[in-house]
């Protein structure tokens, strides 16, 4: 297979329910597009049979690859395999709910950078797209419950003063790193499980990258794997990146303030 343009990492714990329409729709939509794909599926140690299925499926999506973990490690480190094994110019991480589509990668491309440019020729190109639910022309449905809506709110504006200011939604799952990014970002991530996405990002600031955070439609899957509790070591894993940072425990780094 010659390097594909893109690479779509879906990172998967017990989701033999919802992995088969999500592979459908990403393939279905990749399909049409003018540029060559994989799909790169993580099974982080699920107990049902959502590795056995991402198998099957390999036999009617020839580019789709599974990465199979025996043990939950994490959706941190489940992403941080797919970004180094994938091929692609461009790696998009997503979630294997499907609740935001890779149609929204649509949105994603005039900001891609192709030799210093825009492959469009015209906006302003970046090395690393984030998909917001919190930016105007965002949309949801439905909105999350008022008790996790304000712990969402307090955890931005913790992450804002210690390491992102700027940055109103760093948990959604639909990320998107260009390759030199990638293979520089996550070699150097701790963090296993939620905080990553943070991480990444601190990282890519300091490291000089480009970030772009664009609007997309998030639909609610019905259930999520986040609970309440993980909201608080979502922050106290935001402080943690903070004191690495600041006593120098990444290297190669020069840290900007």
């Amino acid at each position: 297979m010659a390097k594909p343009f893109l690479s779509v990492i879906i990172p998967a714990y017990n989701e033999a329910d919802r992995l088969p329409l999500t592979l459908i729709d990403v393939d279905r939509h990749l399909s049409e597009q003018e540029y060559s794909y994989e799909i790169i599926v993580v099974n982080d140690g699920s107990t049902d049979s959502t590795a056995e299925i991402a198998r099957r499926f390999i036999s009617l999506i020839p580019n789709l690859k599974l990465l199979d973990n025996p043990t939950n490690q994490g959706k941190g480190l489940a992403v941080k395999q797919g970004m180094l094994s994938a091929k692609g110019n461009w790696r998009l991480f997503m979630d294997a709910d499907n609740s935001t589509s890779v149609v929204e990668f649509n949105k994603m491309m005039p900001y891609l950078s192709a030799g210093g440019g825009s492959i469009y020729g015209k906006k302003e190109t970046y090395d690393v797209i984030i998909g917001s639910r919190s930016v105007r022309g965002a949309r949801k449905r439905p909105g999350p419950a008022l008790i996790r809506w304000l712990l969402d709110k307090f955890n931005n504006l913790a992450i804002q003063l210690l390491l992102l200011r700027g940055v109103w939604d760093t948990q959604c799952g639909f990320k998107c790193f260009s390759e030199a990014a990638a293979d520089r970002i996550f070699p150097l991530i701790k963090i296993d499980r939620w905080g990553f996405d943070i991480e990444a990002l601190a990282l890519a600031k300091v490291l000089g990258y480009k970030i772009k955070e664009m609007p997309i439609f998030w639909s609610e899957s019905g259930y999520s794997h986040v609970r309440l509790s993980d909201h608080l070591q979502i922050l106290w894993e935001a402080f943690k990146i903070r004191w690495w940072l600041w006593r120098g425990k990444y290297e190669n780094l020069e840290f900007r303030s």
